[in-house]
């Protein structure tokens, strides 16, 4: 079963359940993929969704981070809710040493010598750690792997 089909099925049981904030998170994530997928004229696969997933993660943690500095922890609250339905659709995330061998394979393999090389080596870890690894952070090891 494809992931976007495993996502109706789920509003569909949220549906059935009566979950209306479950089912209000799954509904928005129903939308933003099909918004991606008329905005791009493409059908997505499971590669595609994770990226809109991850997409939404990113924008309920900058979301949290400024109801909880603006003293509204019922909004936070919410959007942490939020996380927690869409982090359940993304693949099991790797560990620390998973990812940092995976930064030394890369390396390797795109012939990367300076910091000036970091894209080609993101751009080769990007496909193989979407939505199992926060790219930040990748993204600060490669340039200490380089620098």
């Amino acid at each position: 079963m494809s992931l976007k089909a495993r996502i109706g099925e789920d509003m569909k049981a949220a549906l059935r359940a009566r979950e209306s904030e479950r089912l209000s998170a799954i509904r928005l994530l129903l939308a933003a993929v099909k918004q991606r997928e008329i905005d791009e004229r493409v059908d997505l696969d499971d590669a595609g969704v994770v990226a809109v997933i991850d997409k939404l993660i990113k924008q309920r943690r900058d979301s949290v981070a400024q109801y909880t500095a603006a003293h509204r922890q019922d909004l936070a609250d919410k959007e942490q809710f939020e996380i927690g339905v869409l982090s359940a659709y993304l693949p099991q995330p790797l560990t620390a040493d998973e990812i940092a061998d995976l930064v030394r394979q890369g390396v390797a393999e795109s012939g990367a010598s300076s910091a000036r090389d970091m894209g080609k080596v993101m751009a080769w870890l990007k496909p193989r750690l979407a939505g199992r690894a926060d790219m930040t952070a990748v993204s600060a090891q490669v340039k200490a792997a380089l620098g």
